[in-house]
Formats: structure tokens, C-alpha cells, sequence
């Protein structure tokens, strides 16, 4: 069986650039395969996210969707019918008035009607335990509500696959926790772009590193969970060398 996406030898340069942010990339996501994607900043992550849905057109390669070439409008319209795209800003991804609104967008986008879009919008707020945010007015959501609000305006949709720019950036810690909780209990393919090792630890079974425009696969012994105490807590922190994961 084909994956369900497939990049061959895919490469990408932005105007003026000296090299390519992309340079014959390979890589193929199958059902329900979950892959955390890790790279220093300003590596082309996040480029390689807009080029699968479309967002930016590669100079060269070849992109498949479950099998099929993607080479026009009408097959992107295909891919992100299946393919969901968090974008690391919530406020990129939210723009009506009310989180119902918001959420019901992707399903009424998709050919739904009036009533079966508020009916799954309002299924999925319920899933995700924001049933209590329906009305609320998406500006003056908090940062970690406006996470989680983005991720059920894609999961309204009903995708087979998500991939998600940095997840967890200035999340909360209970924010966090809820969202590694709600991403582990869907039967979805998962992309993760992220400098968080612990939540790819618990997020993701194949680890994929890209730099200098490439991308490989990692050993897997490289990902564990990090855990320890310290007079910091929950805040952000960093570590010096030789202290664990940073």
C-alpha cells in the first residue's frame, strides 16, 4: 500500500537565496505513522509543511498522495481534505468572530451544510472538552485556549493525517499536558515539528532530522522522556552540557 503522502527528491529555494532551503528531500508518511521532525531554526521545517499542502510550489521533485501525483490545484484541494496543517501561530489559523464559527468553517469549506457543520463543529469542541468555549469571541481566547481551538477547527474536518509547526510553543503546562493527552488518543498519521523532546518522546514513534536541506531518519534510542525535579518547575529553563536533553 502507497503512503498515504510520499516526497521525492523535492527541493525548494526561496527568491534571492544562495541555496536551497530544500534540496532533494525524500521522505513518505503512512497510516497512523506518527514522526517528530527536528532541526535548528531556519532550516527549511516548516518550509517543507507548506510545500505538502501547497502553500509553496517546489522547483523540483515529486509529491504523492496516496499513490497519485500532485501536481495542480484540484489535487492540494484532495490532500487537505485528509491533510491538516496547525500552523505554530494560532492567530494565522483563527479568523471568524466566534470559536464555532471557527470550527465549523473546515467542515461548511468541505461541502457540509449549515447544520451539519455546527453539528460536527459542536461534536468536536465536545470531544476535545472545550464545549465551554463555543460562544466565546476567538480574539480574547488566552494563547493556550487559541491552540487548542486551532487544532479542532483541523480535527472538524476529520483528516487522516496532521502536521503540526511547534505545538507546543509558550503553551502552559496543563495546556501541554492536554494536548499530548488529545494527540494520543487519535488514530491519526502525525508530522511534528518541534524543539521539544520530551512531547515528541510521548508524541512520536520515528524521529527525522533536517539540516543543510536534508532530512534522515534517526535512531530511535535517541528520543526518551526527560524527567527530573528542580527549583525551576514547570518554568522554561535550559541546561548546561552534559545535563541531559536541552
Amino acid at each position: 500500500m502507497p503512503p498515504l503522502i510520499e516526497l521525492q527528491e523535492i527541493s525548494f529555494t526561496y527568491p534571492g537565496a544562495a541555496r536551497p532551503i530544500l534540496d532533494q528531500v525524500s521522505i513518505g508518511l503512512h497510516e497512523q505513522q506518527r514522526i517528530g521532525l527536528i532541526g535548528p531554526n531556519g532550516c527549511g521545517k516548516t518550509t517543507l509543511f507548506h510545500v505538502i499542502v501547497g502553500l509553496l510550489t517546489p522547483r523540483a521533485g515529486s509529491l504523492f498522495f496516496r499513490g497519485r501525483p500532485v501536481r495542480d490545484e484540484k489535487g492540494f484541494r484532495e490532500l487537505r481534505r485528509e491533510v491538516g496543517l496547525l500552523f505554530q501561530d494560532a492567530d494565522d489559523q483563527l479568523f471568524s468572530p466566534t470559536v464555532l464559527e471557527d470550527v465549523a468553517f473546515g467542515p461548511l469549506n468541505l461541502g457540509a451544510s449549515p447544520a451539519k457543520a455546527r453539528e460536527m463543529a459542536l461534536h468536536t469542541l465536545n470531544e476535545l472538552g472545550l464545549a465551554d468555549l463555543e460562544k466565546r469571541i476567538t480574539h480574547q481566547l488566552s494563547g493556550g485556549e487559541k491552540k487548542l481551538v486551532s487544532l479542532a477547527t483541523i480535527l472538524a474536518m476529520q483528516p487522516k493525517a496532521l502536521l503540526l509547526d511547534e505545538p507546543t510553543n509558550n503553551l502552559d503546562p496543563a495546556t501541554r499536558a492536554r494536548l499530548i493527552q488529545i494527540l494520543s488518543g487519535l488514530d491519526l498519521a502525525l508530522v511534528t515539528i518541534s524543539h521539544d523532546w520530551d512531547f515528541l518522546a510521548e508524541t512520536s514513534r520515528d524521529i527525522y532530522a533536517m539540516d543543510q536541506g536534508r532530512v534522515a531518519q534517526c535512531d530511535k534510542s535517541c528520543l526518551h522522556v526527560h524527567r527530573h525535579a528542580h527549583p525551576y518547575g514547570g518554568h522554561p529553563h535550559q541546561h548546561e552540557d552534559g545535563e541531559g536533553d536541552k
